[in-house]
């Protein structure tokens, strides 16, 4: 059990050591933008959708939760809090859509499945941000928008 502070008051969060899966009562008094995904670590599910991806998958996010192949380091988890956070904006599906309409015209337009990838604008603003420790605190909703390129 770790004893954790939030805008003064004390908070326990229960940790699980084999996968760190933080206990979702913790999110009751929190802002929806600060909310994070159900991290697991050492997942095969990345592994086999490397399969039929064009790129090598090392984490992905899937509605609530994060599959990562190993352990996650802070900027992989914020990368991948990021696309948590463009998925709640869009409740999911509409994430999901998106996202692979984006990636289609992507293909179409640069005839690489990488490139598109790398040119999706959700990608596009998780690689630009990650690296910045308060980007998801003063995140704009829907920053996503800025991203996409005509």
């Amino acid at each position: 059990m770790v004893r954790k502070r939030y805008q003064g008051r004390s908070k326990l969060v229960y940790l699980r050591s084999s996968h760190n899966i933080i206990n979702p009562r913790r999110y009751i008094d929190m802002k929806p933008k600060l909310w994070e995904p159900f991290f697991i670590n050492n997942s095969r599910l990345p592994v086999v959708l490397s399969f039929i991806a064009p790129i090598t998958i090392w984490a992905i996010s899937l509605g609530c939760w994060v599959f990562c192949r190993g352990e996650m380091n802070k900027t992989t988890r914020r990368h991948e809090t990021i696309h948590f956070q463009q998925q709640l904006e869009l409740l999911f599906v509409g994430q999901w859509l998106l996202y692979g309409l984006f990636w289609l015209a992507g293909l179409v337009r640069y005839r690489s499945g990488a490139k598109a990838y790398r040119e999706n604008p959700f990608e596009r603003e998780a690689y630009n941000n990650e690296k910045k420790y308060t980007y998801l605190e003063k995140r704009k909703r829907y920053a996503w928008r800025h991203y996409i390129r005509g």
